[in-house]
C-alpha cells in the first residue's frame, strides 16, 4: 500500500472532530507554504514586472478603487 493510500485509509477512520482538526491544520499548512513561496518570489524579483505594470496603470489612471 502506498503512503498516500495508507493516509487516505486513516483519514476515512477519523471522527468528525478529528477531521475538522485535520482540515484546520491543512489550511494553516497550505497558507504557510503559500506565504513562503510568495516571499521567495518577491525576494527573487519574480513579481517585479507585475508590480511595475500595476504601478504604471495606477499612474496612468487605469485602475479602479476596490
Amino acid at each position: 500500500m502506498s503512503r498516500v493510500a495508507e493516509l487516505e485509509s486513516q483519514i476515512r477512520a477519523l471522527s468528525s472532530k478529528e477531521l475538522q482538526e485535520l482540515r484546520a491544520w491543512l489550511a494553516q499548512h497550505d497558507a504557510e507554504a503559500w506565504d513562503r513561496q510568495f516571499q521567495a518570489d518577491v525576494l527573487a524579483g519574480r513579481l517585479d514586472a507585475i508590480a511595475g505594470r500595476a504601478l504604471q496603470d495606477f499612474a496612468e489612471n487605469r485602475s479602479t478603487d476596490l
